[in-house]
Order: structure tokens, then C-alpha cells, then sequence
């Protein structure tokens, strides 16, 4: 399902102008550890993140902010293997302050741009919950990914 799920990301993002990045559990798995993925979550700007939703030709819902996390738009995009959610502008909720998520870092693992390993565990750390913790914990343990 996973392969699915990323080919229709690779669709869907093939008219990106801007850097986007694969982050979550998908992208821990594309950093070579295995996790359970239940969505993909693509990282994007505003207005890619717009084109995208507005361009997706199967179900579209449009979430709102919630306590820890706002984006605009915030969107999970229906139809493809797994669901796939569009954030752009991505902000967490953090010590009393909303922290802009924008990885500086830009790696790509089995052709998805990806923020790399120590960028990514910093993200699941900032994200916080005990999922996010755990991915951060496996992929702080795990060798670095290569091919060959």
C-alpha cells in the first residue's frame, strides 16, 4: 500500500513549484526503519498546497486547526492507497508558542525528498506525542540507510 500511496504523491506533486518534503511516519520508513504508516504526510507551501487540493480529482476533506497543529490548508486527500495530508504552512503548538515547521534539510530516499535523519527526529520530537517519540526513538537507533 505504501508503494501506491507514494506514486500517487509523486503525481500529485509533479507540478510542486516549490521544495516539499515527505515527513512522518512515511518518512522514517523512507529512511530504511520500519514503522507502521497509516497516511503520508507531505510538507508544502501555501500555494502548492493549494494547487494540489484544488487540482486532486477524488475525495478531498479540508481539516481546521486543533490545539497543536495548523496549516493552511490542512487537507487529507482520499482515494489514493493510503490517505495523503497536505500541510503547508505547518505550525506546532509548542511551550506557550506556535513553532513554523520548515526542515532545512532536503534528502532523497526512494525518489521523496525527505528532511534529513537528525532534521526529522528533531520534527517528531517538536511534534511531541508518544507516536512521534517512538518513530524519533527508532530512527535514532537505527544504522543510516544506504544502497548498495
Amino acid at each position: 500500500m505504501l508503494d501506491g500511496a507514494l506514486r500517487a504523491v509523486a503525481a500529485a506533486m509533479a507540478s510542486a513549484r516549490d521544495p516539499w518534503w515527505v515527513i512522518g511516519s512515511a518518512a522514517v520508513r523512507l529512511h530504511g526503519v520500519e514503522t507502521p504508516v497509516a497516511d503520508i504526510d507531505v510538507l508544502t507551501s501555501v500555494a502548492d498546497g493549494e494547487a494540489i487540493v484544488a487540482a486532486w480529482r477524488r475525495g478531498v476533506v479540508i481539516g481546521a486547526a486543533d490545539h497543536r497543529f495548523r496549516s493552511t490548508p490542512f487537507a487529507r486527500l482520499d482515494g489514493a492507497a493510503l490517505p495523503i495530508e497536505i500541510m503547508a504552512g505547518l505550525h506546532v503548538h509548542r511551550d506557550g508558542a506556535w513553532r513554523p515547521v520548515l526542515p532545512r534539510s532536503r534528502v532523497v530516499h526512494g525518489g521523496f525528498p525527505v528532511p534529513d535523519r537528525a532534521e526529522l527526529i528533531a520534527i517528531l520530537r517538536l511534534f511531541g506525542r508518544p507516536k512521534d517519540m517512538r518513530r524519533a526513538a527508532l530512527l535514532g537507533a537505527a544504522p543510516p540507510f544506504t544502497v548498495g
